[in-house]
């Protein structure tokens, strides 16, 4: 007669079959930890006979060839757009006609499948928040969707009333998979400092990592403040909209630093 399993046994295979077999093998923490071993890599098998027996001449010769066909072809260089004076010789000189330039100028058709939305708020607010591109369904207004109602609400929490808010987008247009490193190097940084600088607010909030690439920043070197003609805007980073509203921790992390940045601000 075989003896029956502990019945802790039986629950430990009976609870793991169960998040395999629903497609989780993970448990996410701060560290994401594997639960189910991966297959081990197998050794190469050995070489056949013949091949062991092959005069070492040969390899060394054959070795050489390929040394030689890689030195000739060396790996293409990582493409480097070409950047463009996307302002030109008199760009826009305040926040009225930046926004009628941003909603009609060429070169800034960076998506034509989508309007392009004009930034909102009044010249001079005490806060400026800067996302990298309007929402999907964005129509006639920045932010119509649950990505705005995020921040209508982290506003508001704030003690902020989101008309006195300027709030605007890196791109004129939502751009599914947009490359905002590569973009601010064809020019866009140039029009994003432009616009900061007509807007004029007394502090900056990028919702967004990569955005220090928009004022001329990296996502890596701690971006502090926006310099522009001599004037100093204090700037904060943080994850984007879109990536707080999928992950509630973010939201957390993103309060505690807001409390820290505008208690020294």
């Amino acid at each position: 007669m075989n003896r029956p399993e502990p019945a802790l046994v039986r629950e430990c295979e009976a609870a793991l079959a169960f998040w395999q077999a629903a497609g989780v093998d993970c448990d996410f923490t701060d560290d994401a930890t594997a639960w189910l071993a991966q297959a081990p890599i197998e050794a190469p098998a050995a070489l056949p006979a013949a091949a062991r027996s092959q005069p070492r001449g040969a390899d060394d010769k054959a070795s050489s060839r390929t040394d030689r066909s890689e030195k000739a072809a060396p790996p293409p260089s990582p493409h480097v757009p070409s950047r463009r004076d996307l302002l030109g010789e008199s760009p826009p000189g305040d926040l009225e006609s930046f926004r009628r330039w941003w909603t009609s100028a060429p070169q800034l058709d960076t998506a034509r499948l989508y309007p392009r939305i004009p930034p909102r708020g009044p010249a001079g607010a005490g806060l400026m928040v800067l996302v990298p591109q309007p929402e999907e369904g964005d129509r006639e207004r920045l932010l119509e969707g649950p990505q705005g109602r995020l921040l209508a609400n982290m506003l508001g929490a704030m003690g902020l009333e989101e008309s006195a808010v300027y709030i605007a987008a890196a791109l004129p247009g939502h751009t599914p998979m947009a490359d905002l490193a590569a973009l601010a190097k064809s020019g866009m940084d140039a029009v994003t400092a432009h616009h900061v600088a007509l807007a004029a607010p007394e502090r900056l909030l990028l919702l967004g990592t990569a955005l220090p690439a928009m004022l001329a920043g990296r996502a890596d070197d701690g971006l502090r403040e926006f310099n522009h003609n001599g004037r100093k805007v204090p700037v904060m980073v943080s994850e984007t909209l879109e990536a707080m509203t999928g992950v509630p921790k973010l939201k957390a992390r993103f309060w505690r630093r807001w409390m820290e940045w505008s208690a020294s601000t």
